[in-house]
């Protein structure tokens, strides 16, 4: 009972109609606030709650959570995620597009409705405004044309007051507007919340606009499935399909789930996983992965993985929940408006009955006016909606470019790296060893060497074992070996055809007192002996990756201020890397745990608000890609583990895209800060000029709403990173 309660539990609900962040804000607070549930995080972008709770208390959190949601804003739908793999929940938006409660909801018939309203309102502030109506008449056109205009404001603001919740943009402009019409400023009221509802129908068109093109970057779900059964194929939903199943993809179509060509020829669009816009040609036996998209040819594939742990589902759950993982500008928004709208509201208070009270000749209803002015500005709209905006946006532009950031925490990190640490094998190098040299001694022929070789590395499954097995290339029969003896750390005694043969490092021919000349060749040598006598050896070599000296060279051009390879090969062969590639640093022969300790010791010399990246395959170096500040895995198109461990996962498996997320990282960040600076700036000016009373109404609107507009369309520019 105990584990139980100790472990956790996750759950997501959609909230269908949410497209306010400020209801964002208040739903997270809120919902963080009931018994149970341990953290909860409302992503606006994607429209998603996700909670926290003991486990067996699910069901429980859930219905606490659907009801707070319904107390704070009833007009958003809960709906539980689907729990089929990672698939997001397809609601019928268009059909249920209910009364939405708030100006940011923006369906085709709402904008209609919307737009309708506003022209009826304008007519007759229009009317009001020509004709030499006054009194009673004049009151009740421009009363006319502000119900029809604004009533649905004031009505959310009084069912928000009678809720609790008073500091809302619907409470700020109610006031403002109907304090407009208690100086009899008629016009001007009904004109500001006519301008205000326009300025939130383009400000909401935009939020969705920028969305859709977020979540178009991500738009990798597949379908359906064809699905083989006989000679016929079925039309199925891609999480109906069992591993070991046959599906038919056809010209054109996307791969449902991760699996093996099993019949067929075809070049593939990888583009939406890796980036990259050259297609790949496969063939029987090449594996492929869910997401790529069939270009030519019709493939049967045999399914590896079901749709939950196939590739595709694993990065939709991995962006969608990216945005979770709050960075630090983003929370520090959150609380900053959290205080701000309230104490905005006091000075708003104190500005209309102070003023009159100290100062001669100072009347009511100009100060009453201006503290109105101050009101209006005080919504902090558009911080709290650009801002995780623009951290998504940069997530999608990174995940368009094949590296995948588990959270704008990572990607406002990545600003901060200082040091690029790297793992050498299937990092910097292919991790494909492949024979370079076979150098025989005496008369050992060099096909008699590898021969030898190949038979005695038979059972190994060591990559350079592998290597020698490929090069040799015929079959090995079983029945020639005899007394086979892994030797640990030095390599393998075996007799093949009833000679003995050694075959392993410099450590074996020392050990059985075997006289050997080590070679100066570069790459990892395997040393041969038969019957006692020395026979030769053989280099194998693990190449460069093509992209690895640019990566270096461009993450200098970034101001990363030293590289590091750490690696557990020979000390000849990294150095000979390190210089090929330019690397500042390089410490070979290392295990995992002194990988660990080498980071550390970065650590120790680093500023503290500097960081450490390191990157590695995430199999192999799962300790160290947790030590580190930034975590960035070589994906391999899907590893498993890289996936689990790093924080980054490069879905390409090349090194330069580490220097395109700090690009992009970089550029999310700027762009972040100008939306800051521009939105305060900008209200800083205008709560100076109302309070002065040389900004009107006008002013103080386009103040709100103006600025949200123009920081929304701001963030947009990341995804063109």
């Amino acid at each position: 009972m105990n584990a139980q309660t100790t472990s956790k539990a996750k759950k997501e609900l959609i909230l269908e109609g949410l497209d306010c962040a400020n209801c964002a804000m208040k739903i997270e607070n809120g919902v963080k606030k009931i018994d149970g549930i341990t953290t909860c995080s409302v992503n606006f972008v994607t429209k998603t709650l996700t909670l926290e709770t003991a486990a067996g208390h699910e069901e429980s959190a859930v219905t606490k959570a659907k009801a707070k949601v319904n107390i704070l804003e009833p007009h958003i739908r809960v709906i539980e995620k689907g729990n089929a793999g990672t698939g997001t929940v397809r609601s019928e938006e268009d059909q249920h597009d209910h009364e939405h409660g708030h100006s940011h909801d923006h369906g085709n018939e709402n904008i209609k409705r919307i737009i309708i309203r506003l022209v009826i309102g304008s007519i007759l502030t229009v009317i009001g405004f020509l004709t030499s109506f006054s009194g009673y008449v004049e009151f009740a056109l421009f009363a006319a044309a502000y119900i029809i205009i604004g009533g649905d404001v004031v009505l959310r603001a009084v069912k928000n007051i009678v809720r609790g919740q008073v500091f809302d943009e619907n409470f700020l402009m109610t006031i403002a507007t109907l304090g407009a019409f208690a100086i009899q400023q008629y016009p001007e009221g009904v004109a500001v919340m006519l301008f205000y509802q326009i300025g939130e129908m383009f400000q909401g068109i935009a939020v969705n606009r920028s969305r859709k093109s977020i979540s178009a970057l991500m738009d990798i779900r597949p379908d359906h499935a064809n699905l083989k059964v006989g000679n016929d194929t079925k039309r199925v939903s891609p999480e109906e399909v069992k591993v070991g199943d046959y599906i038919v993809v056809r010209p054109g179509e996307r791969v449902p789930l991760d699996g093996k060509v099993i019949e067929g020829k075809s070049a593939m669009d990888t583009s939406a996983l890796t980036g990259e816009s050259v297609p790949r040609e496969v063939e029987p036996g090449i594996e492929v992965l869910s997401g790529f998209i069939n270009k030519n040819g019709v493939l049967t594939i045999e399914v590896a993985k079901e749709f939950g742990e196939s590739t595709v589902s694993k990065i939709l759950d991995l962006v969608q929940n990216a945005s979770n993982k709050k960075a630090p500008t983003e929370n520090f928004i959150t609380k900053f408006a959290r205080y701000y709208t309230p104490v905005v509201v006091i000075v708003a208070v104190l500005l209309a009955v102070i003023p009159p009270l100290v100062i001669n000749g100072a009347t009511f209803s100009e100060w009453v006016y201006r503290a109105l002015i101050f009101l209006v500005i005080s919504c902090p709209c558009a911080l709290v909606v650009s801002i995780p905006l623009g951290f998504f946006g940069g997530i999608g532009a990174a995940s368009k470019k094949g590296v995948l950031v588990k959270g704008s925490n990572y990607l406002e990190a990545l600003n901060d790296v200082k040091y690029v640490v790297f793992d050498k094998t299937g990092t910097l190098t292919k991790g494909a060893f492949k024979v370079t040299k076979i150098q025989p001694k005496g008369t050992m022929t060099q096909a008699e060497l590898l021969k030898f070789a190949a038979y005695a590395e038979m059972h190994s499954t060591h990559p350079i074992a592998e290597s020698i097995r490929a090069a040799y290339g015929q079959e090995i029969h079983e029945q020639e070996l005899e007394d086979y003896n892994e030797i640990s750390g030095h390599g393998i005694q075996v007799k093949v055809s009833g000679r003995e043969v050694l075959a392993g490092n410099a450590k074996l021919m020392i050990k059985e007192n075997i006289p050997f000349e080590q070679p100066e060749d570069l790459g990892t040598i395997v040393h041969v002996s038969m019957d006692g006598e020395y026979a030769g050896y053989i280099v194998i070599s693990d190449e460069v990756k093509e992209d690895s000296a640019e990566a270096i060279r461009a993450l200098k051009k970034l101001g990363i201020k030293k590289t590091v390879m750490l690696t557990g090969d020979s000390k000849t062969v990294g150095e000979a890397v390190g210089r090929q590639l330019g690397l500042d640093q390089v410490h070979a022969e290392l295990l995992p745990q002194h990988k660990v300790e080498e980071i550390e010791k970065l650590d120790r010399e680093k500023n503290p608000k500097e960081k450490i990246a390191f990157v590695g395959d995430g199999i192999n170096d799962t300790p160290v890609l947790a030590r580190a500040d930034v975590g960035i895995a070589m994906g391999g198109l899907g590893s498993d583990a890289a996936i689990e461990a790093a924080d980054i996962v490069i879905m390409t498996d090349e090194p330069s895209k580490i220097s395109t997320a700090i690009h992009i990282a970089k550029r999310t960040r700027r762009i972040v800060w100008q939306n800051i600076i521009f939105a305060l700036g900008v209200k800083s000016i205008f709560l100076i000029l109302g309070a002065f009373g040389i900004a009107t109404m006008w002013e103080a609107v386009f103040s709100d709403v103006g600025v949200t507009l123009l920081a929304v369309l701001n963030a947009v520019r990341i995804l063109r990173s």
